[in-house]
């Protein structure tokens, strides 16, 4: 008889400091990025050094070189052995100078990683003395004593071979045209907010600056100079601000694209407390104004400096000091959303168009300017010469280009017009996807699954469709490009509402009971109101395991339950005939238990003809809900599936959408008649 050798037991591995070589390297490469990082640090330095000239050269997209020369303050010959080293700082000397905090650095990290990935060298000068320093350093410390040498006013600060000793990292960032692109970006964006700096940027060997701004009163005048004119001349001047201690306290002043901007994506350059950061959520809700508002989802250019009581933000939320958090967000967002909106309806009553010009071919006759469909450009921009039959038709006045507008005056007879148009955009607004997801594998799983099944070419057509109107009861028209489809709205807004519960699981507004909801209760009852003999006991045993839940099987359960709210909260036609089809009929008054069947009036024996009487209460009760469906069809669910919506394979083939027609062929079919 064989004994089995006894399963070794492994002991648990020990824990162990990493050397801090190695704590430093992995602190540095989370604070430096790439290059562009390296650039944003070094710039904010020597602001904070109340420079009024700041020029970087890069050479290989700054993977060889970056120069960073200012005219500051400089830095004292005492303070050099410990300028690299971590945490050493000038900015503050407690926890609760954070509390109003003013300079863009305050951690001391900057320099001392960037001397743990590459090498660099400082040169200095401060006012009064007669020749300046340099010195170099690598992990923190001086690789020499300072030297005396000849400088200018100020510091230059050069970072040679940044990621010699991360291969991984470098071979990430070989294309370097892709990250000098990113470092000029930075530069535009700081040019454009301290406009009595002057800045300028170029590539190593190159003549000319890529970025070269001068000084000056005019934030306008700076915006020409480093975005261009075509940007410059299309812009709005916008101010917000609010003082109310129980809401919000802030200021806030910038410049938005009108609805004559065109641009394929966003620009957005934010300051808050002079500090070049991102927040997520007021580019996300200016986004959807300008979805909303203005024609063909226009990209915009938007610049804000919103300035807040230094205790109001909290900046040491990330290692780059890319984002702050702010007191009182949703409130502040929420107000500069409004007002952003209010700009643009008013700007967008009066719109410049540029014509297109179309050469007459022995195929195509000569078309006036009368002929043409003009398309908004902005200014200065070169006209171009577009086939007649490629032009895209939509009404350029109305932001749905909707088709209801040529049959009838009163759309929107039942309802409140601008004001309930207002409250549907800001609760289409405030259901904007959620940053934070629902802490549940399963959640998140079905998350996935919705990502991955997604139609990229039924995608871009959601995205970028113009709404025409309704074709029937559940189809509606649209126009991408020069194509007409026909969309299922029930399907469509089951799938919105279906992807909607499962990102916005956990932040529904929750209802607190004073003890759990007896659940197989609840659905044994409603399981029997469905059976229309309730005396029948019979499938009393099939509905008791129709009511049990399977708790364990928590990805199914949170599919099904939000494939049923999908479906409850779909677009369904309502439960009375459409009154303004064959439906009418229903609404009609029976005499004497008959109905008239020509579908006209009736007659009398005389000739004369009778007035149809109709149903008017249930008539108007119909008109409202269908007048009621269409306008939340356009103005609530369209909006909604461009910003939310992905849409599954399945409906590449199910008949969700069905393409009818191709403007272009239509044209050529109208121009033989």
């Amino acid at each position: 008889m064989e004994i089995e050798p006894a399963e070794e037991v492994k002991e648990p591995p020990r824990i162990h400091r990493l050397d801090e070589s190695v704590v430093n390297r992995i602190a540095a490469g989370e604070v430096i990025q790439r290059p562009v990082s390296a650039v944003k640090e070094l710039v904010e330095n020597s602001l904070d050094a109340s420079s009024t000239s700041i020029s970087v050269l890069v050479k290989d997209g700054g993977l060889k070189l970056i120069q960073v020369s200012d005219d500051g303050h400089g830095i004292r010959y005492e303070d050099l052995p410990i300028l690299c080293e971590r945490h050493t700082t000038s900015k503050l000397s407690k926890y609760e100078d954070l509390q109003s905090i003013k300079s863009m650095g305050f951690r001391g990290e900057a320099l001392a990683s960037m001397t743990y990935v590459g090498h660099v060298t400082v040169t200095t000068i401060t006012r009064g003395q007669l020749h300046g320093y340099r010195v170099s350093y690598r992990d923190g410390v001086m690789e020499n004593e300072p030297k005396a040498c000849a400088a200018v006013k100020g510091t230059q600060i050069v970072i040679e071979n940044l990621f010699y000793n991360m291969v991984a990292r470098r071979k990430t960032l070989q294309n370097s045209a892709d990250d000098y692109t990113k470092i000029v970006d930075l530069l535009s964006r700081f040019a454009i907010h301290h406009i009595d700096v002057s800045f300028s940027c170029r590539k190593h060997g190159a003549a000319r600056a890529d970025v070269h701004s001068v000084a000056t009163p005019s934030r306008l005048n700076a915006i020409r100079s480093v975005y261009g004119l075509s940007v410059a001349q299309n812009l709005i001047k916008i101010e917000a601000s609010d003082n109310d201690p129980s809401s919000s306290v802030f200021e806030m002043d910038g410049f938005i694209s009108n609805s004559n901007y065109v641009a394929k994506k966003t620009t957005m350059v934010l300051f808050i407390n002079d500090r070049l950061v991102e927040c997520t959520a007021l580019k996300r809700a200016l986004e959807v104004v300008y979805v909303a508002t203005l024609p063909k989802a226009s990209k915009p250019f938007i610049y804000m400096s919103i300035t807040l009581p230094p205790e109001h933000v909290d900046v040491n939320v990330h290692p780059t000091k890319r984002e702050v958090s702010l007191l009182n967000q949703e409130v502040i967002v929420e107000k500069i959303q409004s007002v952003v909106e209010s700009v643009l309806r008013n700007s967008n009553e009066s719109r410049t168009f540029q014509e297109q010009t179309v050469e007459a071919t022995p195929s195509v006759p000569s078309v006036t300017n009368n002929d043409l469909h003009l398309s908004p450009s902005p200014s200065g921009s070169k006209s171009q010469r577009v086939p007649v039959n490629k032009i895209v038709r939509t009404d350029s006045s109305d932001p749905a280009g909707r088709m209801h507008a040529y049959l009838y005056k009163n759309p929107q007879k039942y309802l409140g017009r601008d004001s309930s148009l207002t409250t549907v955009r800001s609760s289409v607004r405030q259901r904007r996807n959620l940053k934070e997801t629902a802490d549940l594998t399963s959640i998140q799983e079905l998350i996935n699954d919705i990502d991955r099944k997604c139609h990229s070419g039924l995608l871009d057509i959601v995205r970028q469709s113009t709404y025409i109107g309704m074709a029937d009861d559940v189809f509606a028209l649209l126009q991408h490009n020069t194509h007409l489809y026909l969309a299922n709205v029930v399907n469509l807004s089951k799938e919105l509402m279906y992807q909607q519960v499962l990102r916005r699981f956990a932040h529904f507004n929750a209802i607190q009971l004073s003890e759990p909801a007896p659940l197989q209760e609840l659905i044994m009852l409603a399981l029997k109101e469905e059976d229309s003999d309730l005396e029948s006991n019979e499938n009393d045993d099939l509905k008791k395991k129709i009511a049990e839940v399977e708790w364990e099987e928590e990805k199914n359960c949170f599919q099904s339950l939000a494939a049923a709210l999908g479906n409850f909260y779909a677009m369904h036609p309502p439960m009375l005939p459409n009154p303004s089809g064959k439906g009418l009929e229903f609404y009609r008054k029976r005499k004497h238990g008959k109905h008239t069947q020509d579908g006209g009036n009736s007659c009398h024996v005389d000739g004369t003809a009778e007035e149809d009487e109709f149903e008017h209460e249930l008539l108007s009760e119909a008109e409202t809900a269908w007048a009621q469906r269409e306008w939340s069809i356009q103005h609530v669910l369209f909006p909604s599936m461009r910003l939310f919506l992905k849409p599954p394979n399945s409906m590449a083939s199910n008949g969700t959408f069905v393409r009818v027609a191709s403007l272009e062929k239509l044209y050529k079919i109208f121009e033989r008649c």
